[in-house]
C-alpha cells in the first residue's frame, strides 16, 4: 500500500503527489499516442477492474509477454497473470493452504519455477512479529485455478520492520526483502534455503533508500530498487550490493513495482490504482530490445488498449517523465527543509 512519510514530510509528499497527479496527465496528453503493435512487454494498462492495488509485478518465464501481479491488503489469497499485449487477466490463481493473507506487497519468481509472493507489509512499522512467505509453482496453463501453496513464517534478526520489496535471486533461490524506513531501510538476506515448520531468519546486510519494490536482473548480476520518485540499480555479487547507478523511472501516482522483463533488456515500472499503468523503460547493457531504441528512457509506446484508448496511467507514465526528474529534486529539497524544521523544533 502506498503510504508516504509521517509527520510533515509525509504530509508535504503527500500533497506534492496529489497536485502533481493533477498535472502529469496533462503533460502526458500533450503528445499523440502510439498504436498498438501487438508484441509484448510493451507499456499497457491493467484492464481488470478488480485489480485496484497492484503491488508487486513479476515477469513469467514460461509465458512470454505475462505478468504476475496482486493486490496489497484486504483482497484475499489471489494472483493474477496479466497479457501485456492487451492488459486483459489470462488467469487468476487461488492459493490454498497459507490462511487469510494480512498485507500482500511483493510477488518473484524463482530459479526452481515458483512463484514467491511476500506478505511482508507492516504499515504499523514493526507491529507484526512475524510475516509470511508463499510459494507455488508457476502454472503451466494460463486458466484459472486453485493452488496449493506452500507457507513460510518469517521474521527479521533486528526485529519487525514494514518492507514492500520481496526478490528472489535468479541464481542461488535465496530470498531477499528491503524494508521500508523513512531515513533508510535495509536490505535483509534469508536462508540458504526456506523451511517449514520453523521461523525463517532474515539478516541485515546492506543499507538501502526509501524502498517500495525491488527485482533481480535474470542473470542476477544487477538489482533494481525503486521508490515513489526515483528508481537506482545495483550491482550485486556473492550476495552484497555494489555500484549503483540511477534508473530514468517514470513519475507515477502511487509508485509501487517494478521487475526485469524475461530477457533482461528493460525494466517495467507499474503503479496502484483503477487501470494503473505499466511502463517500459530500457536499461543500460540490458541489450537494444527495440531497434536500437535509447536506453535508459521510457518506451514511448502504448501496449494493448491503452495505446489505443490513449487514457491509461502508461500514457501518464511516459509523459511524466522529465516533470518526473523536476518533482524528485523538488521533493527533495522541500523534505530536507522540513525536516531540518522539525529537527530546530
Amino acid at each position: 500500500m502506498c503510504l508516504y512519510p509521517t509527520g510533515p514530510a509525509g504530509r508535504a509528499a503527500a500533497a506534492l503527489a496529489a497536485s502533481l497527479a493533477v498535472l502529469v496527465p496533462l503533460s502526458a496528453g500533450a503528445g499523440a499516442a502510439v498504436a498498438d503493435d501487438g508484441r509484448p512487454d510493451r507499456d499497457f494498462t491493467i484492464e481488470d477492474p478488480r485489480i485496484t492495488e497492484s503491488s508487486g509485478l513479476a515477469a513469467s518465464r514460461v509465458h512470454p509477454g505475462v505478468y504476475w501481479t496482486h493486490n496489497d491488503s484486504d483482497d484475499g489469497p489471489y494472483v493474477f497473470a496479466v497479457d501485456s499485449r492487451t492488459g486483459k487477466t489470462l488467469a487468476t490463481i487461488t492459493m490454498r493452504g497459507v490462511g487469510e493473507p494480512r498485507d500482500v506487497e511483493g510477488i518473484s519468481l524463482g530459479p526452481d519455477g515458483a512463484l514467491y509472493v511476500g506478505d511482508i507489509g507492516d504499515n504499523l512499522d514493526g507491529s507484526w512479529s512475524h510475516v509470511w512467505i508463499y510459494r507455488f509453482p508457476e502454472p503451466k496453463e494460463l486458466r484459472d485455478a486453485t493452488v496449493d501453496a506452500v507457507q513460510y513464517d518469517v521474521k527479521y534478526a533486528d526485529g519487525p520492520r514494514n518492507a514492500e520489496a520481496l526478490m528472489v535471486h535468479p541464481k542461488t533461490g535465496r530470498v531477499y526483502i528491503a524494508s521500508k524506513n523513512e531515513d533508510g531501510g535495509g536490505l535483509y538476506e534469508g536462508p540458504a534455503k526456506l523451511t517449514t515448520g520453523a521461523v525463517n531468519t532474515f539478516r541485515r546486510v546492506g543499507e538501502v533508500p526509501w524502498v517500495t519494490d525491488g527485482a533481480f536482473s535474470p542473470d542476477g548480476k544487477r538489482l533494481v530498487l525503486r521508490s515513489y520518485f526515483s528508481a537506482r540499480e545495483y550491482a550485486f555479487e556473492d550476495g552484497r550490493l555494489g555500484e549503483d547507478r540511477p534508473v530514468a523511472a517514470p513519475f507515477q501516482r502511487q509508485a509501487e513495482s517494478v521487475t526485469y522483463t524475461a530477457d533482461g533488456a528493460a525494466l517495467m515500472f507499474g503503479s496502484e490504482g483503477a487501470r494503473s499503468g505499466v511502463v517500459r523503460v530500457e536499461v543500460e547493457g540490458g541489450g537494444s530490445g527495440d531497434g536500437g531504441r535509447e536506453q535508459g528512457k521510457p518506451s514511448g509506446s502504448a501496449g494493448g488498449e491503452a495505446g489505443d484508448q490513449g487514457g491509461g496511467e502508461a500514457d501518464e507514465g511516459r509523459g511524466g517523465v522529465g516533470l518526473g526528474a523536476a518533482i524528485v529534486v523538488g521533493a527533495g529539497v522541500l523534505w530536507l527543509a522540513l525536516r531540518r524544521k522539525r529537527g530546530q523544533g
